[in-house]
């Protein structure tokens, strides 16, 4: 399990990850695709990456929209897991 980080360590992450917003102890993005199906390939992929990291999110799926939250429930807060998941998530999207 990864270490909680503290506030400068997390002010410095989220800066490689600008897409996503901190949110309390979690980091929120927000996707959305002009059609449901495409949406659901990304989640898809989404959870292709968190089983091979063993980093679940927590996602919302409306319709062509999807919102991701990741946080490490373990340590009630932001690890280096949660920024390694959004950024691989990110490449996925680019």
């Amino acid at each position: 399990m990864s270490d909680l980080l503290n506030e400068d360590e997390i002010k410095t992450l989220i800066k490689k990850v600008p897409e996503w917003e901190l949110e309390g102890k979690e980091l929120v993005r927000v996707a959305e695709f002009d059609e449901f199906m495409e949406g659901i390939d990304f989640v898809d992929g989404v959870a292709e990456i968190a089983e091979e990291a063993n980093h679940h999110p927590d996602i919302d799926i409306r319709y062509a929209t999807v919102t991701l939250r990741v946080t490490t429930h373990e340590v009630n807060g932001l690890t280096d897991a949660d920024f390694d998941l959004a950024g691989r998530i990110d490449n996925l999207l680019d």
